[in-house]
C-alpha cells in the first residue's frame, strides 16, 4: 500500500546523492506516495541514465587495458549513481531507472545483467556481491486497475546490508531489507525482510539456515 505523507528522512537522504531530478512527484517517489512518472523532471531523469547506461555499457575502446577499461567504467558509474564507494565494478550490461537514487558501498562487484528499478533508494552495503541477472525491484503498482490506468505508481526504498552475497537470477522486491552477512540462494525471489547472518532460498525465500555472526569491520578496526 502506498503512503499517504512524504518521508522527511527520505528526502534528506536523497539530498547526499548527484544529478537528482528535484520535484514534487520525486519526493512523492522516494517517499513511498502515488506518483506521476511523466512529470518532465522525472521524464528527463530516466533519459539521462539510459543515455549514461547505454555509454558504460558499450564502452571499450580499441586501446583499451584491463586496467583502463576499469577507470573508464568506474567515472561512468560516479556519473549515473547516487553514491559509489571505493573498490566497486559492474559488468555490463546494467539497466537503472534512475540510478541516482542507487548509493553502493566499498568493494561490490555485480556480474553481468544487473537490473535496479531505484525509482525508491536503494542502498547496498560493503563487500557485497551479485551473481549474473540479478533484480532489485524498487518500483510498484497498486493491485487496483484505475491508477494503473492514470500510469499512477509508487515506490518503496530497498536495503541489502554489508558482507552480502546474492545468488544469480535473485529477484529482490518492493520494500524488502536484507541483513548483513546474508547469502541469497541463486533463483530466489525475496519477498520480505531477512534477518541479518541468514541463508534464505526459494521463492518466496525463506531463511533455512543461520551462519556465524561476525562483527562489523569498521568497528572492529575503531
Amino acid at each position: 500500500m502506498a503512503s499517504t505523507k512524504k518521508n522527511p528522512a527520505l528526502i534528506e537522504a536523497a539530498k547526499a546523492f548527484e544529478n537528482v531530478p528535484w520535484c514534487e512527484d520525486y519526493e512523492k517517489m522516494i517517499s513511498g506516495m502515488l506518483y506521476n512518472p511523466e512529470a518532465p523532471e522525472l521524464v528527463n531523469g530516466r533519459f539521462r541514465s539510459k543515455r549514461l547506461t547505454h555509454k558504460y555499457n558499450h564502452h571499450f575502446p580499441e586501446d583499451a587495458t584491463p586496467e583502463s577499461l576499469v577507470q573508464d567504467r568506474t567515472k561512468i558509474l560516479h556519473e549515473l549513481l547516487g553514491k559509489v564507494g571505493n573498490g566497486c565494478y559492474i559488468e555490463p550490461p546494467l539497466l537503472v531507472d534512475y540510478g541516482c537514487n542507487v548509493s553502493i558501498g566499498d568493494r561490490f562487484y555485480a556480474n553481468s545483467n544487473l537490473i535496479i528499478l531505484d525509482c525508491g533508494l536503494v542502498t547496498i552495503g560493503d563487500r557485497v556481491m551479485f551473481g549474473p541477472s540479478v533484480s532489485i525491484y524498487a518500483a510498484t503498482h497498486e493491485a487496483e486497475v484505475q491508477s494503473r490506468r492514470e500510469y499512477i505508481e509508487y515506490a518503496r526504498e530497498v536495503t541489502i546490508g554489508n558482507d552480502c552475497w546474492i545468488g544469480g537470477n535473485t529477484v529482490i522486491l518492493v520494500g524488502v531489507t536484507i541483513g548483513n552477512g546474508c547469502t541469497i540462494g541463486a533463483g530466489s525471489v525475496v519477498t520480505k525482510d531477512i534477518p541479518p547472518f541468514s541463508v534464505a532460498v526459494g521463492s518466496p525465500a525463506k531463511v533455512i539456515k543461520k551462519v556465524t555472526t561476525l562483527p562489523d569491520l569498521k568497528e572492529r578496526k575503531s
